[in-house]
């Protein structure tokens, strides 16, 4: 199915189900993927099919992007609502990303005082301690948990290398709050297994994962665009609101994205 790449080292603004007019900014060059999962659903499509022989932008090639859309936005007198941390990939395994999101905070202080700064992630190197310290500066750090299952985690995120599921709540749960946690919900199947993780066998220790995590909000989505991997299916809305009464009876904010 068809799938894209983001242009560098800024793209959109788009319209987010989630965020409001997103302005990205993206730590990979246009040219290729680079990301610690590989998602069968993830937008910008499989790893293999999209190898990046680029390195990673540095903060100073992404904040002079920034910096000029920002002042073209403001001449337009449409500013965005929020700065988001996105594009080809995981960007928290930028090795200039701490830098980059200083960076972003001055900028935004400057030019679009309005803006909220985000961090779309699948927390891969959320205990790095200057990861961790760069999450804590921004506005809205997401972070991925889409199951706490360890074999549907391989079968949906397919991490690229040793994966602790545990060890992911654990670090979520240092952040004191200051986290958001992101969530797929889906159905249908994958080279022959069953993809459904809406029910109580998965949604149940999901739960129990965010009572220890206590983040500020949740946010839960199914499957919107094309997806590299067939037979993908999204999840009822009234599946997807059942859940999230779950997660607000817990006293958790839960925000849905059909």
């Amino acid at each position: 199915m068809s799938t894209f790449l983001n242009a560098s080292p800024v793209f959109g603004p788009v319209r987010s189900r989630r965020l409001g007019l997103s302005l990205g900014v993206n730590m990979m060059p246009a040219s290729g993927k680079i990301c610690t999962f590989d998602c069968i659903y993830c937008e910008n499509g499989f790893n293999a099919e999209r190898p990046c022989h680029e390195p990673y932008n540095s903060a100073a090639t992404v904040l002079a992007a920034l910096e000029a859309k920002l002042r073209e936005m403001a001449g337009a007198g449409e500013l965005p609502d929020v700065i988001t941390f996105a594009g080809n990939g995981e960007p928290t395994a930028a090795p200039e990303f701490p830098q980059a999101i200083a960076g972003a905070v001055r900028l935004r202080d400057k030019l679009a005082p309005s803006a909220k700064i985000a961090v779309l992630s699948n927390g891969t190197h959320a205990d790095r301690p200057e990861v961790h310290a760069a999450l804590m500066m921004v506005d809205d750090n997401i972070l991925k948990l889409d199951t706490v299952d360890p074999d549907f985690i391989q079968l949906l995120d397919q991490p690229v290398g040793p994966y602790s599921v545990e060890h992911q709540i654990e670090t979520f749960a240092t952040f004191g709050g200051h986290v958001i946690i992101q969530t797929m919900f889906l159905t249908g199947e994958y080279q022959g297994h069953d993809l459904d993780n809406t029910g109580d066998a998965y949604v149940e220790p999901w739960l129990a994962a965010l009572e220890r995590i206590r983040p500020q909000e949740a946010t839960i989505y199914t499957v919107a665009r094309e997806t590299p991997a067939a037979g993908l299916a999204k999840a009822a809305p009234e599946v997807l609101d059942g859940i999230a009464a779950r997660v607000r009876a817990l006293g958790i904010p839960c925000q849905v994205s059909y």
